[in-house]
């Protein structure tokens, strides 16, 4: 199962209704690294927000190879040793797509009353990888393995309590199962649990609390919980202002590949907010996160291409990226006046190139 993917926002833009905001981008002159020679790879998928994604209503934290129920591959040999934990081997099929041979080797483990092989036929049904997907059964064995103290199986009955799967949504049976979760050291949990004292619908907001869980699943290594305490540093809420630890977190975010991060970062790169200014540094991260999809980082890199700030400047490019970002809803006046100035050659190579993200973008509302 893909993480990113599945997390949807049931506390829609919890950083947002709590007044953590994006910093505005500024103005400033100097260009600095060559055009990039190496033409733009096409879109692969666009990014569906800017904000860190809030609490989830799916568990997965295994990312299986691919989603094949039919063309099942020779399943794995069990270890020649009987003793110790043969579970792995379900996992290990698990994560090379190999579906029908984890049912078959979770089912005998979980009748040996196995925890872990109970969650992972919980994930199975909750995906429908090799059986039939059905929430009922998938809840089912999440409270089976919950019951027994597996960590990752009380985070995910967490998110169907929470997300109504299986049963009616109980908010509040997922509240005191994230709370669980977290205390036996599940980051994903630990992180969702700061969002509702940031929310403060579940419990009073307390930021000073959200902080601490975000602090706690950061150090564990989660980058959202990384984005998300770096933004209350930035803003001082719940912790004391601080641009510099917010930058390292932003940073540590950024390398996780957190696109949300990345878009950030950059601009503390750019503006030299906590951390050395770096526009080239500013420009190739904005630019990484453009091609990952992200509608503010394509309308900044726009900008960047413009003016030649960062990198040298592309009238070609920097139209191609603000139509694109314009088309994911990011409206840019100053970039419409530049794109009626440049040559309408350009101008026309600019919508050329345009093309393929306009037709997936187009794709993706329809």
């Amino acid at each position: 199962m893909t993480t990113s993917g599945a997390r949807v926002a049931v506390v829609a833009a919890v950083l947002f209704a709590a007044g953590l905001t994006v910093d505005a981008w500024s103005q400033a002159p100097i260009a600095i690294s060559p055009p990039q020679q190496n033409p733009e790879p096409e879109p692969a998928a666009r990014a569906k927000t800017v904000r860190p994604k809030a609490v989830t209503t799916q568990p997965v934290k295994v990312a299986p190879k691919k989603p094949d129920n039919n063309a099942e591959a020779v399943p794995p040999k069990r270890p020649a040793s009987s003793s110790g934990p043969t579970i792995d081997v379900a996992f290990g099929a698990y994560q090379r797509g190999q579906f029908l041979t984890a049912f078959a080797e979770a089912t005998r483990r979980a009748s040996a009353n196995d925890a872990r092989a109970m969650a992972l036929l919980g994930e199975l049904y909750a995906n429908g990888y090799g059986v039939a997907q059905d929430d009922k059964k998938a809840l089912d064995w999440y409270q089976l393995a919950a019951a027994r103290g597996d960590t990752a199986a009380t985070f995910a009955l967490a998110m169907f309590r929470l997300g109504g799967r299986g049963s009616p949504r109980d908010a509040q049976a997922a509240t005191k199962l994230l709370a669980d979760a977290s205390r036996l050291g599940h980051p994903a949990a630990t992180y969702d649990l700061g969002l509702l004292y940031l929310q403060g619908e579940q419990f009073p907001q307390d930021f000073v609390r959200a902080a601490d869980l975000f602090r706690v699943a950061a150090a564990a290594g989660s980058a959202e919980a990384q984005y998300a305490l770096a933004t209350l540093y930035k803003e001082g809420r719940g912790v004391p202002k601080d641009p510099a630890a917010a930058a390292r977190l932003m940073a540590a975010a950024a390398a996780a590949d957190y696109t949300d991060a990345q878009v950030e970062y950059a601009v503390a790169l750019f503006n030299g907010n906590g951390v050395a200014k770096d526009e080239a540094a500013a420009a190739a991260l904005m630019r990484k996160a453009a091609l990952k999809g992200s509608p503010i980082a394509q309308n900044r890199l726009a900008r960047l291409l413009a003016t030649g700030r960062g990198l040298s400047a592309n009238p070609v490019e920097a139209a191609k990226w603000h139509l694109i970002a314009r088309a994911g809803g990011v409206t840019d006046l100053w970039l419409d006046g530049f794109l009626q100035q440049i040559k309408p050659t350009e101008r026309e190579a600019g919508e050329k190139a345009a093309k393929p993200w306009l037709a997936m973008i187009a794709q993706s509302r329809s």
